[in-house]
């Protein structure tokens, strides 16, 4: 590999315009590899975790359901992030959609435009066979099941128990296998998962940092 010094060694065979170009494709070099550094860096740290209570809350938003389990969803409508969850969640329905009654909420703050919340994001949830959109107003639901980063994924079983909490991508905005769909398509299946946890890329919901 080249160092620094031969680096230099080479540009002083340059003289004039030649070697300015070349010390601009250096740099260039330099600055693309600093910027996929902090690309990967960013795609690999999480959003805040969930703290939701271990059993069914009284006052829900919504109902739970009294044959199948409970999955439920928290999107920021603008978290580019949750396109990839979107994706995700789709799987999931598609492989366990017998199994299982799904909400999405989608985050509208205190002060936002009406039809805030109906962006493509919604869009495409609601394409979802057999799931629920709702909007959720001053992040109400978020709050009360402890969501706090957007894409943040909770299943509660027929009993009311908290199952499975966490995300359902491997990185921010990126779609694939990844251990939180194997984990709820492993339960709903009635099968034993690897993993109960696991973490949430994504944007904060209501304004956190």
């Amino acid at each position: 590999m080249t160092d620094q010094r031969g680096i230099a060694v080479t540009l002083i065979g340059f003289s004039g315009p030649k070697r300015w170009v070349w010390l601009s494709i250096v740099l260039w070099g330099i600055g693309v590899a600093v910027g996929i550094v902090i690309l990967l860096r960013y795609s690999n740290v999480p959003g805040a975790p969930a703290e939701p209570p271990a059993e069914w809350p009284a006052a829900a938003p919504v109902a739970l359901s009294p044959r199948h389990s409970t999955l439920l969803v928290f999107v920021h409508p603008q978290c580019p992030c949750s396109r990839a969850s979107i994706g995700e969640l789709a799987r999931i329905i598609a492989f366990c959609k017998d199994q299982v009654d799904t909400t999405v909420f989608f985050e509208v703050p205190p002060g936002a435009p009406a039809g805030f919340e109906r962006g493509d994001l919604w869009n495409s949830a609601a394409a979802i066979p057999t799931i629920r959109v709702v909007a959720d107003r001053n992040a109400a639901a978020a709050r009360r099941f402890g969501a706090r980063t957007s894409g943040q994924t909770l299943l509660y079983d027929r009993s009311g128990r908290l199952a499975f909490n966490g995300g359902i991508t491997a990185f921010r905005g990126h779609s694939g296998d990844n251990d939180g769909r194997d984990a709820i398509v492993a339960l709903l299946r009635g099968e034993k998962p690897r993993h109960r946890a696991t973490p949430v890329f994504g944007c904060a919901l209501f304004g956190e940092s």
